[in-house]
């Protein structure tokens, strides 16, 4: 079933940014995704995704555990978007401006019969809250 199989593959993800194993976690993303670090920047493609995650645990004094709670997914074919309700601790950092309860969105996508990670969107659709009125 697809959504034990991103659900396992999101805990994996997780895992991998709470032991700073930043080359595994590359493995998790497709070659052209897109991580949100916070409303108004992205990093584009691996090379940037990890240099982003060696400054977030950096910024978090390497305490940074993340996890996820109630998750819903909605699958077309090859594409799943996955709604989750997506926690970060950082014992080490307990006065981040970052909220710690987050309404996540992630989009993954099927590559070569494995399921890849194309968008990391922790802040879901709060993004629209910064987002310019006038548009």
């Amino acid at each position: 079933m697809v959504y034990d199989t991103i659900r396992d593959l999101i805990a994996q993800a997780d895992q991998a940014i709470r032991e700073e194993r930043f080359d595994d976690l590359m493995e998790f993303y497709t070659d052209d995704a897109v991580l949100v670090l916070r409303p108004g920047r992205e990093a584009h493609g691996k090379e940037e995704i990890k240099r982003a995650f060696m400054a977030i645990a950096r910024y978090f004094n390497n305490s940074l555990v993340p996890s996820q709670g109630k998750m819903m997914m909605l699958e077309a074919g090859d594409t799943v978007l996955v709604l989750s309700q997506s926690f970060v601790e950082a014992e080490k950092k307990p006065d981040s401006e970052y909220p710690s309860e987050r309404r996540a969105t992630y989009v993954y996508r099927k590559v070569e019969g494995k399921w890849l990670c194309a968008i990391d969107n922790s802040y879901g659709t709060t993004l629209l809250d910064s987002a310019d009125k006038t548009e």
